[in-house]
């Protein structure tokens, strides 16, 4: 069995400062069980849109692209954390995946998400986890079924320290975080097929 720390890469698709989507991510930076790492990524504002022009070979990338590139090929795994606007993805964090195209770098990369949209959303944000599993399948993810819920949370679950307080959605997101760690530690303990 192998000893070296799971490495997580946490991405909110929220820019907002006090985002509920932040702080779900700082509660399961929190809450990581014994030989898990994290990395919470936060250099998404900084991205420039998304071209294809300026992802060519002998062309030096953008330095947030080049960043943003390197942690996810240094994490395990991906868990994500991302509302919902105009029924689908906010762009910012379509712009990030866009950029992940290029080099491959999610391609059977263990995925998964928490949609933490509030119980009173009539559709749970639905339409952009729908859009996540679209795009994560198409850049080749391997999306993490037990690592994907929803956690309804609201500005009142998050504490003064930042951190869900809600005992419930804390249980819940370390359900997710821990199913995500021990799906990377079966890959690392099943030998390849050749």
């Amino acid at each position: 069995m192998s000893l070296a720390p799971i490495s997580l890469l946490l991405v909110s698709g929220s820019l907002r400062a006090g985002s509920t989507n932040a702080a779900v991510l700082r509660t399961a930076e929190a809450l990581t069980p014994d030989g898990v790492e994290t990395v919470v990524y936060s250099g998404m504002a900084e991205l420039p849109h998304f071209n294809p022009d300026d992802d060519t070979e002998g062309q030096p990338l953008h330095p947030a692209v080049a960043a943003m590139r390197d942690g996810v090929a240094r994490a395990d795994a991906l868990l994500i954390c991302t509302p919902e606007y105009a029924g689908a993805l906010p762009g910012a964090l379509k712009n990030l995946l866009e950029w992940t195209v290029g080099d491959a770098g999610t391609y059977e990369k263990p995925a998964g998400w928490i949609n933490a949209a509030g119980p009173a959303a009539p559709t749970g944000a639905a339409d952009a986890h729908e859009s996540l599993r679209k795009v994560l399948g198409y850049v080749g993810a391997d999306v993490v079924e037990t690592a994907c819920r929803r956690i309804p949370v609201t500005r009142q679950d998050v504490a003064e320290d930042g951190l869900i307080a809600n005992s419930e959605a804390r249980a819940a997101i370390q359900r997710t975080v821990t199913a995500l760690a021990e799906h990377v530690r079966r890959r690392r303990d099943t030998p390849e097929r050749g």
